[in-house]
């Protein structure tokens, strides 16, 4: 009997110890390091970093036809996930841009979130990207004010408008805001551009970024 039951508990912690739990997007980080087997990342490319309003823009090469784009956004993403697997994502590559949009999610995540907390998670990831790229352009997208998302938009706008005078004060870097551009002429944010979840992008939305970052991108 004691047997059987050493046996069984030796074959349960196997299995435990087996399927041990991951850290969030484990699985997504995993995909991008197959795909830099598989195809190489070319030098000098634009690294677009952050969560789902990237993942999602699957065709951004149609957009900006004369870039070399390498989009590493996942969806659900927050700035604490990008700090965490920050060396997954910087470096295998060596480009000659970083583009983020994330922030969004953190608020989401928790509604009580303050924006110096957001703010502090994405200048711990600036730091991250300094420290291995010191001179190159690092420009990080307004958060969006997702209709769905309107209870938080007085946090989000909190910290944009901090973290557009943290980049303001930072060597080749910019603070891109899309917040004009995604109005309508009366100043409300066009809900014509999100899908059903008014969330995510249509194409109409993308066209609507495609304009604003163009003057940006190296």
């Amino acid at each position: 009997m004691k047997k059987i039951l050493t046996a069984f508990l030796l074959l349960f912690f196997t299995i435990a110890f087996s399927q041990e739990k991951k850290p969030m997007f484990w699985q997504d980080i995993q995909e991008f390091k197959k795909q830099d087997q598989q195809n190489p990342p070319p030098k000098d490319a634009i690294l677009f970093l952050g969560s789902s309003s990237f993942t999602k823009w699957t065709d951004v090469a149609d957009y900006f036809p004369t870039k070399t784009i390498i989009n590493r956004g996942f969806g659900g993403s927050r700035l604490t996930d990008l700090n965490y697997f920050a060396d997954d994502l910087l470096a295998p590559y060596q480009p000659k841009q970083i583009i983020i949009y994330c922030g969004e999610n953190d608020f989401a995540d928790n509604h009580q979130l303050k924006a110096q907390k957001v703010v502090k998670r994405y200048k711990t990831l600036y730091r991250k990207i300094r420290e291995r790229f010191p001179n190159i352009e690092v420009d990080y997208i307004s958060i969006k004010y997702s209709p769905s998302r309107e209870k938080l938009w007085p946090q989000m706008k909190e910290a944009n408008k901090m973290i557009a005078a943290f980049m303001k004060k930072e060597p080749n870097a910019e603070f891109i805001d899309v917040t004009k551009a995604m109005e309508d002429d009366n100043g409300n944010v066009r809900k014509d551009i999100f899908v059903e979840d008014m969330l995510h992008f249509k194409p109409e939305g993308y066209q609507i970024w495609t304009k604003v970052m163009n003057p940006y991108m190296k």
